[in-house]
């Protein structure tokens, strides 16, 4: 530019407008820094927008320099400084009043909205400078109109996509985070990760990206799962043979699905009979977990602590009525009952406070009772809980733990096959004193008190031994409860709970 061109900017800009333009500065500046300040935790971002507006305020004077031999670049220069001034200095206001003051009192406005109120202030900010340049604003709409009806055409799918986005920000049916179901396929489910102008993002459980146009999910019937409450109910259908009564398979269920993997205690789960099939009864089991991005396994983990229940109380899961079987299956190999019995009787011999019953006793306990299979992680006995056996660890690996209110669980010991635990329910008939939950898979054979009753009716004086045994068992598990406070009962107290526990 020549030294003219420059002359006439800067006598532009330090003539009649110069005490506006420094006012403008001041202010603008005065205003950004007031709100970097007072800006919430986390909303400081947004003053970088006041900040590229007021580092591009000298860029007009770049562009009239491109043009020294234009009579109007000096005078376009100067409303160009104005304009980026004035345009920073109306976003730091805006977001003074908008951020540092509403969002303190109320909730935060979304970003999309922000946008939009940015977007205004640089507007207004142009049709001010426009105006103080002698433009008319009504000149400036009527001359556009055609190209506004073109570009509105154009944009039409774009606009529509704004604006869904914009309803979809004032009426909240979502957030980032919520697991949302987008259309009428129960398979495209997924969790929002961003909402824009356009469109929402959401990540599926097979970890696949979706895009959704904003207006396709403002005409959708969404289904959000995390609100408003954070957890959701799935359910489960199980069939039970017509032959076990109703009553019964719905406790069983019950307590097979407590504290599995991702079942609330609250809400509480719950099963109703649905529906008489073919095959038998249909049980309509509900659960309710807030894990919903790790649903699938909250259900398989139920199903297999149901399983498992059923497969204890010899409750079979029936097969369709009409299944053809073609081929001639050969027949299941079953072990003999005098080897189970023989198997059994060995491990109750190893146990320290049966040694006091002849080989003849111990056989008979081995015969009169069963073994029952656990899966990893579903809680044999509870702390707390009413009990009257004793289990042996036939097959698999548990762990003992134990808690004091107000203190967490400890663990005691991890027990293998050829332990047993159980036994002072057994004897005494007192509620649990700790938690065994399983490692893996694992064959307990659980030793009921009806075994012991039949034995010390016939034989009175077995107490005498069997509370000696007891007695240094005790003395055993409370040098292992370094951490739970448990007094150890005295030998004739042993003695009399065992005698009032079988009546004797």
């Amino acid at each position: 530019m020549n030294g003219s061109g420059l002359s006439s900017i800067i006598t532009i800009l330090t003539g009649g407008g110069s005490a506006e333009v420094g006012r403008e500065l001041i202010v603008a500046v005065v205003a950004l820094v007031l709100f970097v300040f007072s800006a919430p935790r986390g909303r400081r971002w947004l003053s970088w927008g006041p900040i590229t507006l007021l580092l591009l305020s000298p860029l007009p004077l770049a562009v009239a320099w491109l043009f020294p031999d234009s009579v109007d670049a000096p005078r376009l220069a100067a409303f160009g400084i104005r304009f980026f001034l004035l345009a920073s200095l109306l976003q730091s206001v805006l977001m003074l009043v908008v951020v540092s003051g509403w969002e303190r009192v109320g909730r935060p406005i979304p970003r999309i909205f922000l946008d939009v109120l940015r977007l205004l202030t640089v507007a207004a900010a142009l049709i001010a400078i426009l105006f103080e340049a002698g433009v008319r604003a009504e000149n400036l709409f009527t001359g556009s109109a055609v190209l506004t009806a073109v570009l509105g055409f154009a944009l039409k799918d774009t606009l529509g996509n704004v604006f869904a986005g914009l309803a979809i920000h004032a009426e909240r049916p979502f957030d980032v985070g919520d697991w949302i179901q987008y259309d009428t396929i129960p398979a495209h489910i997924g969790r929002v990760v961003e909402i824009n102008w356009r469109a929402t993002k959401v990540i599926t459980l097979d970890e696949a990206y979706v895009i959704i146009p904003n207006g396709q999910l403002a005409q959708a019937s969404i289904r959000n799962f995390t609100q408003p409450e954070p957890w959701s109910r799935r359910s489960l259908f199980v069939v039970a043979p017509y032959e076990v009564s109703p009553q019964c398979v719905q406790q069983v269920i019950l307590d097979a699905v407590r504290g599995s993997f991702g079942v609330l205690e609250h809400p509480a789960p719950s099963v109703v009979t649905n529906d008489f099939k073919e095959r038998g009864i249909e049980y309509w089991v509900r659960i309710f977990t807030a894990d919903f991005d790790k649903r699938d396994r909250v259900d398989g983990m139920a199903r297999d602590r149901i399983w498992y229940a059923f497969a204890r109380q010899g409750i079979e899961l029936p097969v369709a009525t009409q299944q053809l079987r073609l081929t001639q299956l050969p027949p299941p190999v079953i072990e003999p009952m005098s080897t189970v019995t023989k198997r059994r009787a060995e491990s109750l011999r190893r146990i320290g406070i049966l040694s006091v019953l002849s080989p003849e006793q111990v056989v008979r306990l081995a015969e009169e009772n069963d073994e029952r299979v656990y899966a990893a992680g579903e809680p044999v006995i509870r702390q707390g809980d009413a009990g009257k056996s004793l289990f042996v660890i036939m097959s698999g690996r548990v762990e003992v733990t134990a808690f004091q209110e107000g203190m967490p669980a400890v663990l005691l010991a991890t027990l293998e096959a050829g332990d047993y635990f159980g036994e002072m329910s057994l004897m005494t008939g007192e509620p649990r004193s700790a938690t065994v939950t399983p490692l893996v898979e694992s064959r307990l054979l659980e030793v009921g008190n009806d075994s012991f009753r039949k034995l010390l009716a016939a034989q009175p004086d077995l107490v005498q031994e069997l509370g000696k045994s007891l007695q240094r068992r005790l003395g055993e598990r409370a040098q292992a409860m370094t951490m739970v406070d448990r007094k150890m009962l005295e030998s004739q107290d042993i003695f009399q709970r065992i005698r009032d526990f079988f009546s004797m």
